[in-house]
């Protein structure tokens, strides 16, 4: 356990040393808070931009550490030849993704308290109406996400290759699925696409937390699946 623990301290260490992911993973989000920000009139509905906002930033967040950078690390290690050096080692894939997941969705956590701390002092960000849900929301997303990441981790060969492909998953979904453009504002037509999404879900989950509202356990069942059936594929996929 104390070795594992290590293990993912210093990917962690390597993750934030990485100038874009740093920047894109802490700071972008913060910087599309406040592009939002300026124009701050309440959505349809009544609920102040910044209580979707934060909730919907927090997935982005999420998206991004495991649909680009994830995938694009362990594609650097094996082009790299790291991960054939790993095979020697007591490690096993399951071991390996653990260590990875958890790295990166500790980058994933200091940008969604980023953006909960600047949306507090600055923005006047209404506290969530229920925590337990909001973390289990949370949890649920950064596993449905980081397992597709890992899937696509899995299966290709380098890591320029896993960052196209990555943001080739990533961007759609953010756009459609109501992680940037919130889904009060969107056509019905632009819903109904996002809403198949792997994203969708995640990003309804944690806002309903926040808000309070009553979560849906289709949601939350949409996201465990797509953590077992990606996870499992991504599992029987991998080649070191």
């Amino acid at each position: 356990m104390k070795g594992l623990t290590q293990v993912i301290a210093v990917e962690l260490k390597l993750i934030v040393r990485d100038p874009m992911s740093a920047f894109f993973a802490l700071a972008f989000p913060a910087i599309l808070m406040w592009v939002k920000m300026r124009n701050g009139n309440p959505l349809p509905g009544g609920l102040p931009v910044i209580d979707a906002t934060v909730p919907m930033l927090s997935v982005f967040v999420i998206g991004l550490a495991a649909l680009v950078i994830l995938p694009a690390t362990l594609a650097q290690y094996r082009e790299r030849r790291v991960l054939k050096r790993l095979r020697v080692t007591p490690a096993s894939p399951v071991m390996l993704f653990g260590a990875q997941w958890a790295a990166h969705m500790l980058l994933a956590a200091l940008g969604t308290v980023l953006l909960i701390v600047i949306g507090l002092v600055a923005y006047g960000l209404t506290a969530p109406a229920n925590v337990a849900h909001v973390l289990l929301a949370w949890t649920l997303s950064a596993l449905s996400l980081s397992s597709i990441g890992l899937l696509v981790g899995a299966l290709v060969p380098s890591g320029r290759t896993a960052t196209v492909i990555g943001l080739s998953l990533f961007f759609p979904m953010v756009f459609l699925s109501g992680a940037m453009i919130p889904r009060e504002v969107t056509s019905g037509s632009m819903r109904a696409i996002g809403d198949l999404t792997p994203m969708a879900p995640a990003v309804q989950a944690v806002r309903d937390g926040w808000v309070g509202s009553a979560m849906s356990p289709v949601t939350l069942g949409v996201m465990v699946a797509i953590f077992v059936v990606a996870g499992g594929l991504a599992v029987r996929a991998f080649r070191w």
